[in-house]
């Protein structure tokens, strides 16, 4: 007699839309920005024959506030941001302060580099790192010598 198909259905979606919230809220990661101190940047690698470029998207840092380390086999980029603006009325109260710290890092996994050649400049905000391979040995050709027995007429 009576058709219950759309009231069932509406029910299914609000409960539906319910039950999609409650899981969205419960599976974001609520606690990520409490756990991990540490921020990340954009960076754009690409390999030619002989290195690896490196650029990394670093707006406003100076050079003082970024540290460079490879200790193999880990290059790691590392910028830190200490900022604190104050505001202050003519009876040198404070009206309004503000702080701001954050520490950027990007770590990569790079063997076969001769660490000592690996150059960094900053331009506009850009760190650029070139981080050149190291060569591979060509290897060596051995000669073999006569039978004769040269170890003993060295030896005498």
């Amino acid at each position: 007699m009576f058709d219950l198909v759309p009231f069932g259905k509406r029910r299914d979606d609000a409960f539906g839309v319910l039950a999609k919230s409650l899981n969205e809220v419960f599976n974001d990661d609520f606690f990520a920005p409490l756990t991990s101190s540490t921020l990340s940047f954009r960076t754009d690698i690409r390999e030619s024959e002989g290195a690896y470029l490196i650029e990394a998207e670093l707006p406003g840092f100076k050079k003082e506030e970024i540290d460079i380390d490879y200790t193999s086999p880990y290059l790691t980029i590392k910028a830190v941001r200490k900022e604190e603006n104050s505001e202050e009325n003519k009876e040198h109260q404070t009206v309004r302060r503000e702080r701001r710290y954050g520490e950027y890092v990007r770590r990569f996994y790079v063997q076969d580099i001769a660490e000592e050649g690996i150059r960094a400049s900053l331009k506009d905000g850009v760190l650029s790192l070139e981080v050149p391979k190291r060569q591979k040995s060509q290897g060596k050709r051995i000669e073999i010598q006569d039978g004769g027995h040269s170890s003993d007429a060295q030896l005498q």
